[in-house]
């Protein structure tokens, strides 16, 4: 969320970017300068008021003491009090509204975001690596999952319905090499300290990190009591909110933490996208990456945490580009985000494959995650930042396009054979 002083005090700017991120600022930001004044006016005039009936009152003390008739004065406080109370909640009326204004105000791109319509126009960065040659035609991952026996979506979808997968023996013994390589990767040679966190969350947890109230549709609820849970859609939700509501000492900044957890997401607007394979699934798999920084250090923070991600792309020998995504493309909380995006030899196409992000203080205002900077005594917000590494589903599936053979078999990539205890998958049947 905004500032609101930032905002009121910077209305043009907010407006400009908004049309840069490619939205209406009058729907977006509808009545806010009406209803900011108003809720100011109301508050000003409760104050007023207040310091009116304190003198009134010092008076009434003076006649009562004096022996005098304070009669006329005590139904004026009366009167007072009840105009004060209908100011008072008009002002928190008002401040409602206001706060509903707010917290459907995206963030604000950075200025290094290129300005752009569409993903079109989103800027290529770098590259690493070189396509793989094949001399002969490559196979999309769900055809070569199939054959070899390691995914299973008809049976998936028999267990619970679309956008499911299963997978069997040395598939599945890739799913869990990979996560464990990624977070061991993190750990020992990058810094990162592991977490496990619960995969539902409630609601302030959502609302946090900024997928609730506008993206709830994207999610999966569990009505639990008299309350929600939601499955959560990444473990950037979770491990953000480690932190709510708590101050932390500067000394510690930079906190880097890294989590592997389940993801599940609806998908809803998705449909008819991506329909072959597991490229998007309800429910996958993910290592993230989560950072808690001085404001001062964040981009800094957003490189390396960036340049962590394209490791594991790396020492897996996969062929990548990164992306810094236009103002159109950016996500709701996000000020910058870089995608990484993986070759597809069996689609012939740049895929995302991980997406890494500086939301400055915007989650860290929503979950009121703050830092105390040594010597001083005021709080300041942190800038939060997180990243995919990697989606663990997507690496698989370029892992076995990427390395498929002319016999069918994929061989393993040198970094995961020890997790693998095998250099190659063959057919087998289940």
């Amino acid at each position: 969320m905004l500032d609101l002083n930032f905002v009121r005090d910077h209305l043009p700017f907010v407006e400009e970017k908004l049309r840069q991120r490619g939205m209406n600022p009058a729907q977006v930001l509808r009545d806010f300068p009406q209803v900011d004044a108003q809720r100011r006016q109301a508050i000003a005039a409760a104050e007023t008021l207040k310091a009116h009936r304190n003198k009134v009152s010092e008076e009434i003390a003076k006649r009562k003491k004096a022996g005098e008739d304070a009669s006329d004065l005590l139904t004026e406080t009366k009167n007072f009090r009840e105009q004060i109370q209908e100011l008072e909640k008009a002002a928190e009326e008002y401040d409602d509204r206001m706060q509903k204004v707010l917290i459907g105000i995206p963030n604000i791109p950075h200025e290094s975001v290129p300005v752009g319509n569409s993903a079109d126009d989103n800027l290529e960065i770098r590259r690493w690596g070189s396509p793989p040659e094949f001399d002969f035609t490559p196979k999309p991952h769900w055809e070569i999952g199939e054959q070899l026996g390691i995914l299973d979506l008809e049976r998936a979808a028999k267990i619970t319905g679309g956008r499911f997968a299963l997978y069997w023996d040395m598939g599945a013994r890739l799913e869990r090499a990979l996560a464990n390589f990624m977070l061991d990767l993190h750990t020992r040679e990058q810094g990162y300290t592991e977490v496990l966190p619960p995969y539902l969350v409630n609601s302030d947890s959502m609302y946090g990190t900024g997928q609730l109230p506008k993206f709830a549709s994207d999610l999966f609820r569990v009505p639990h009591g008299n309350k929600d849970l939601w499955l959560i859609p990444t473990a950037e939700v979770p491990v953000t909110n480690i932190y709510r509501d708590e101050v932390l000492d500067s000394a510690r900044l930079p906190v880097s933490l890294t989590a592997y957890t389940p993801c599940f997401r609806s998908e809803a607007g998705s449909y008819g996208k991506d329909v072959r394979g597991i490229i998007r699934q309800h429910q996958f798999q993910k290592v993230e990456l989560v950072k808690f920084s001085r404001p001062e250090d964040s981009y800094e923070q957003l490189e390396k945490l960036t340049s962590n991600a394209e490791t594991v792309l790396q020492k897996l020998g996969l062929h990548y580009r990164v992306m810094s995504l236009c103002t159109a493309d950016i996500g709701f909380s996000a000020a910058k985000t870089y995608d990484i995006e993986v070759w597809l030899p069996g689609q012939q196409l740049f895929r995302e494959i991980s997406s890494c992000s500086n939301f400055e203080s915007f989650q860290a205002r929503r979950a009121n995650i703050r830092y105390r900077r040594e010597g001083k005594g005021k709080t300041e917000f942190v800038h939060t930042l997180n990243g995919s590494a990697l989606a663990v589903g997507r690496t698989w599936l370029a892992i076995v396009e990427n390395y498929q053979q002319p016999d069918g078999s994929v061989r393993i990539p040198e970094a995961l054979r020890p997790y693998m205890g095998a250099d190659r998958i063959t057919p087998k049947e289940f």
